[in-house]
């Protein structure tokens, strides 16, 4: 497919820099703490492998998920078993989150064990074709090896941070030319915790626009997907839970839904432009474009883990002006992007 070159070339990018910075983090801690290189090595390599072999299982202990039996969904069962063929695509085990909120997400060490997990509010609060084009979204982040990908890539910021936090309490402890070798050391690692946390989520907000895309594809219909990510967005806002710690894996951030949305609610009458007291679909579309024109906005969206709603819409409706004048072609899934 014409344009997972460029996913493949914005991944090979991110994880080239990412190990550059990495690598030359590890040389210079290691210099300033005196160590041998080869210890920091082995144990980022043994970090890196740990939460690998037990990110599937934090992930199925953290939400709390429930597997379904055979035949206890038939309709969802259908669903995600034709789209996945379609896609060429191993049928993926199949979830519930108990959860009232809309949202869904995958994991898995590949895609012949991935898990295809859905919220009870998912279920719910979108009709059938919205699930579907959701369902779409998340195959794509199977096909194009996400959670693998991120999995490891996150791990390194997070080592970073760990070194950090480390360094920093033990300077304060440390007499004075150690501790001020464990302060420079703590600096050089929040600086590349900073910068990978960057790269990370980056790259995050990319692959995101890139399942999107392919949910397009695989159902033929970008427009399910596009009213879905909009109850989404609007739905998450409203939770009064604080967002999950695991918030990149899901299609939609609680944490940015709420600031996308956080404005709409205030000035409800604002956009409810037929003044029926609900605001519908439309009207919270256009609401959410217009909230991301502050500048505020934006600044928080560049370090956000997903795009920001109103660009992942219009992708979506490009994607679908593009096939309703009949040159959309399977080739040309991603040439939006």
């Amino acid at each position: 497919m014409a344009g997972l070159a460029q996913l493949r070339m914005s991944m090979t990018a991110a994880i080239l820099l990412l190990s550059l910075i990495f690598a030359a983090f590890l040389v210079a801690i290691m210099a300033l703490l005196q160590l041998p290189l080869v210890f920091a090595v082995i144990g980022t390599a043994i970090f890196v492998l740990i939460q690998y072999l037990i990110g599937p299982a934090v992930v199925r202990w953290s939400t709390g998920l429930r597997y379904l039996r055979p035949g206890e969904n038939p309709w969802l069962e259908t669903t995600v078993r034709d789209l996945a063929q379609k896609s060429g695509l191993p049928t993926p085990r199949l979830a519930v989150v108990p959860d009232r909120t809309p949202n869904a997400f995958v994991f898995g060490r590949s895609a012949s064990g991935a898990t295809l997990a859905v919220h009870e509010g998912l279920l719910t609060q979108l009709d059938q074709e919205e699930v579907q084009g959701v369902i779409g979204h998340e195959l794509g982040h199977v096909r194009h090896r996400d959670f693998l990908v991120m999995t490891v890539l996150s791990a390194l910021p997070l080592i970073a941070y760990i070194v950090a936090r480390g360094t920093l309490q033990a300077s304060r402890h440390a007499k004075k030319k150690p501790g001020v070798a464990l302060l420079a050391a703590a600096a050089i690692s929040y600086a590349v915790y900073f910068v990978s946390l960057l790269c990370v989520r980056g790259l995050s907000r990319l692959r995101e626009h890139y399942a999107d895309a392919y949910s397009a594809y695989v159902t033929g219909s970008p427009r399910w997907l596009e009213s879905g990510l909009t109850k989404i967005a609007y739905g998450l806002s409203l939770a009064p839970e604080p967002p999950h710690g695991a918030r990149a894996l899901y299609i939609g951030d609680p944490a940015l839904a709420r600031q996308e949305c956080q404005g709409i609610v205030e000035r409800k009458a604002e956009y409810d432009l037929d003044r029926d007291g609900v605001l519908d679909e439309r009207e919270l579309e256009l609401a959410m474009e217009r909230e991301a024109e502050s500048t505020w906005t934006r600044i928080h969206t560049s370090l956000a883990t997903h795009p920001p709603t109103y660009r992942r819409i219009l992708l979506l409706r490009e994607i679908d002006e593009e096939m309703i004048s009949g040159r959309y072609t399977s080739d040309r899934i991603y040439t939006r992007i």
